[in-house]
């Protein structure tokens, strides 16, 4: 059956992860840890950062959690903090982080969408985020479905949000394709019933995603090649 369908996972997809999210997470550990270089410490151990690299572990929990498995994570380092509150300071940061493009991403989505193309993106990070970071890279408009952990339909690596795109645009799952640098959108994609395609622009490396996905690429530049192949 023909891709009709491409559902894009973002972080480490649409974004290069480590070029995004290392300093960043280095400026919201910093800040939650005050002047306790301990707690700092061992915040960053408990997401799988290294403070002295400024990258993520390919085993860090952050690369497919949603923000409030996160958040209980390292809750028990910060007893007077409230979930809630953890949770909205930590969506508010990421919302207003630059994003760094996996590929130019209007001219690749675009050309896509004139392909004929349906386009989504499922995160495990929230919506509003999410839809930030599209919006900033003039991309929000040309994808029919954009769905985050929040939006109702689950999260990954459940299958309920990839049917949910498929569903959404009028498709049958075998016809559309998901698009991911973690083993949580392969394993997704596979129990929707999805073509599987692994990028490595994020942690995981070749061998990891290759155990679930069609086909790994370097990254989504190589996307219409290898549709059209």
């Amino acid at each position: 059956m023909r891709i009709a369908g491409l559902l894009f996972d973002k972080d480490g997809t649409l974004f290069d992860f480590q070029a995004t999210w290392g300093a960043w997470t280095r400026r919201l550990l910093q800040q939650e840890a005050g002047n306790d270089p301990t707690l700092l410490a061992a915040l960053a151990d408990v997401l799988g950062y290294d403070l002295q690299t400024g990258r993520f572990r390919a085993d860090s929990l952050v690369i497919a959690r949603t923000a409030d498995e996160v958040a209980e994570a390292i809750l028990p380092l910060l007893p007077s903090q409230r979930k809630p509150a953890l949770v909205a300071r930590m969506n508010a940061a990421a919302a207003a982080a630059p994003q760094v493009e996996a590929a130019p991403l209007a001219p690749l989505l675009s050309s896509m969408v004139a392909d004929g193309y349906r386009l989504g993106v499922m995160t495990n990070d929230a919506e509003a985020p999410a839809r930030a970071h599209l919006g900033a890279a003039g991309v929000e408009g040309l994808f029919d479905f954009i769905a985050g952990f929040d939006s109702g339909h689950g999260h990954k690596p459940d299958s309920g949000p990839l049917l949910a795109f498929a569903e959404s645009v009028g498709l049958d799952p075998a016809a559309c394709a998901m698009i991911g640098d973690s083993t949580h959108d392969l394993v997704a994609g596979r129990a929707a019933g999805m073509t599987c395609i692994g990028v490595l622009t994020g942690p995981a490396d070749h061998a990891a995603l290759a155990r679930y996905a069609d086909v790994v690429l370097p990254s989504i530049a190589q996307l219409p090649v290898w549709l059209g192949r």
